[in-house]
């Protein structure tokens, strides 16, 4: 178990940690929460020995391994499959060690290492490697492409699958939800509720913490309490806590009171002056509790828009996609005829790469449509946030440059609705979003990822839009800023399309879900939970197809026959894969030989010419099984086209 005990922890002159005391045992999964600034991702610095504690007792089983996600960029050709595989790192060990055995002529080292690189699960790496990446929401033509190909977020995936690969006793994962869509989002979920170690988590997504904790460790006043159930149990125990506390402190005031108003009343009196000294130190003696401050210390809305056109928008024949430097445009939704209404709070689904982003993009007037007219009703005032909004914020900037740069673009583009644009006004209207006093001369790039979505949702508000386009706004909030949203939101008078993996602000704000899936754009009548089941099933597809085929790239790929000699290639393709269907089950029939040979055998030689044997046999599979799946791909468009 892990052990904190009396821990006393600073970082600079804060102290984040005073005499705190907590017990964690195996194989719970712990949520951590409190504010930010609070400590949380300084405590797992703790518990990695990244940090060292001031005083106090700290204990992890010397046994116990490690995982948690790098929190550095990788910069590396290698592949995207190979770089997570390196994450196990008993399997690399088990490779090291079988290529020094290699170098030897010691026969049992050499037996035993291939003992151990079969127990290390040599076999089956590349699956487990590619169920994991493309469980994030990865393509499986991306499971070969250099890691340096993906961009920031799509490498941070990686960095995740790979701390997943990894075996691992205690998994810490701080913010992994931050880069995930909804579809990978779920499928984590699925899989951290397998993970059989102990977890610990910092999140503030609170039903990725309801569905994957069953401990809520919370971080408050430099003090750590225990809470046992997931994130909705912990806010009923400590609401209920706060108004107790609070009710005990409305007593206590009156007792104050009381006791005050006596002491005035006697002191100078020489016939009550012992009862009164009495009570003054009666006061001093009393135990002052603490009076509670909310944490939602946030709070904003949206002004009522200056018009109201319906419909917003009208889409007839409108296809979404990319330009390309050579040919036509890359299509990725085609066809669509939709119109969207005053009023209506749109949530829009899609498994990764279906084009959620691209359909708002192209509202957004971020991207032209590819195909068909897309008619805006007058007065439309768009609100968009976006994905890389964050990336868009000018670093050497601060809040008030960058209101007063938004006034003016507006101004000139005649988009403003009757906003003060004093430089004192602009102040005024920043200190609702929490920049007031130095922090409106802050630059942007010394602030945190919360802050400047903070200063995002600012100027967003500060236009005052009638059609909110939202694609991942709560990526960088915490707890009390979603619900501040969620609030916001839900009292907003416009129209809103919100793209999201907090299910709980999907939940809060939509009574209407699109869902972008297969080139179009469809009503889904179910709800959250069975989108979630949608997901879910996708995921254990992709697995299947991982599992199948363990090295998903062919140096010679062939294209079905597009002539009159069709059916022959289908024949010789539906050949070829009985052969190989033969020749994988042979393999297979030997490998478990092979594996039952050397659990009984004894002598050192035969232990090593098994071992090498064996090697061989995992390293012709996947070639095979990496065959077999493009012909069955092969063999299904046959049949599709004929």
């Amino acid at each position: 178990m892990i052990t904190l005990k009396n821990i006393s922890l600073r970082r600079g002159t804060k102290l984040l940690l005073d005499q705190a005391s907590v017990t964690l045992n195996p194989g719970e999964k712990v949520g951590l929460v409190g504010r930010n600034g609070a400590g949380k991702s300084s405590l797992f610095a703790l518990l990695n020995r990244s940090l060292q504690e001031d005083s106090g007792e700290f204990f992890i089983p010397t046994q116990w391994r490690m995982g948690q996600v790098a929190q550095d960029m990788p910069e590396t050709s290698q592949s995207a499959t190979e770089f997570v595989i390196d994450g196990d790192t008993a399997l690399l060990a088990a490779r090291e060690e079988v290529t020094t055995a290699e170098a030897t002529d010691d026969g049992e080292r050499m037996a035993n290492a291939y003992m151990a690189l079969s127990d290390a699960g040599e076999h089956d790496a590349p699956s487990r490697a590619q169920s994991l990446i493309l469980g994030l929401g990865f393509k499986t033509t991306e499971l070969d492409n250099p890691v340096n190909s993906f961009s920031g977020g799509w490498r941070m995936r990686l960095q995740l699958a790979r701390a997943l690969m990894s075996p691992s006793d205690l998994l810490l994962l701080d913010e992994p939800t931050n880069h995930l869509d909804l579809d990978a989002l779920v499928w984590l979920e699925s899989w951290l509720k397998r993970y059989e170690g102990t977890l610990l988590v910092i999140s503030h997504d609170r039903e990725f913490l309801d569905a994957v904790t069953n401990v809520t460790l919370h971080i408050d006043a430099a003090k750590l309490m225990r809470y046992g159930g997931n994130y909705s149990k912990f806010e009923d125990m400590r609401a209920e806590q706060m108004n107790l506390q609070q009710n005990a402190f409305s007593k206590q005031q009156d007792k104050i009171a009381h006791l005050q108003k006596f002491i005035a009343r006697f002191k100078a009196k020489a016939s009550k002056a012992k009862q009164a000294q009495s009570r003054v130190k009666a006061l001093e003696r009393m135990e002052k509790i603490a009076p509670l401050l909310s944490e939602a210390d946030f709070q904003f809305e949206f002004k009522p828009p200056a018009h109201l056109p319906n419909p917003m928008l009208s889409m007839q024949g409108v296809s979404f996609g990319y330009p390309s430097d050579e040919g036509p445009p890359a299509v990725i939704v085609k066809n669509i005829s939709r119109s969207v209404l005053a009023g209506q709070r749109i949530g829009i689904l899609g498994a990764n790469g279906q084009g959620k982003s691209t359909v708002v993009k192209t509202i957004a007037r971020s991207l032209q449509a590819v195909a068909g007219e897309i008619t805006e009703g007058k007065g439309l005032n768009i609100g968009y946030f976006a994905q890389q909004e964050l990336d868009v914020l000018q670093p050497a900037d601060n809040p008030l440059d960058h209101m007063i740069a938004l006034a003016k673009r507006l101004t000139q583009q005649s988009l403003l609705s009757g906003q003060a644009t004093r430089e004192q006004d602009l102040r005024s209207f920043l200190g609702q979003f929490n920049f007031s006093g130095d922090m409106v001369k802050q630059s942007v790039g010394s602030m945190s990822g919360g802050e400047k979505a903070r200063l995002v949702l600012c100027m967003l508000v500060w236009q005052r839009p009638n059609l909110l386009l939202l694609d991942e706004p709560t990526n960088h909030l915490d707890l009390a800023t979603r619900e501040a949203l969620s609030v916001a939101l839900n009292e907003f008078e416009g129209t809103v399309m919100l793209v999201s993996h907090d299910r709980a602000l999907l939940r809060a704000v939509c009574d209407e879900f699109w869902l972008v899936t297969r080139g179009g754009i469809d009503p889904f009548e179910g709800d959250l939970d069975d989108y979630q089941k949608f997901l879910l099933d996708e995921a254990k597809r992709m697995k299947v197809v991982a599992t199948a085929a363990p090295v998903a790239v062919v140096k010679t790929p062939i294209k079905p026959a597009k002539s009159s000699s069709a059916g022959t290639s289908v024949k010789k393709f539906q050949k070829e894969l009985m052969q190989l269907e033969e020749q994988m089950q042979h393999l297979e029939v030997q490998r478990n030989e092979l594996h039952m040979l050397m659990s009984e055998t004894q002598a050192v030689s035969e232990l090593a010419d098994k071992g090498k044997q064996l090697k061989q046999i995992d390293e012709k599979l996947p070639a095979l099984e990496a065959r077999w799946l493009e012909l069955t791909d092969l063999l299904e468009n046959s049949t599709t086209e004929s």
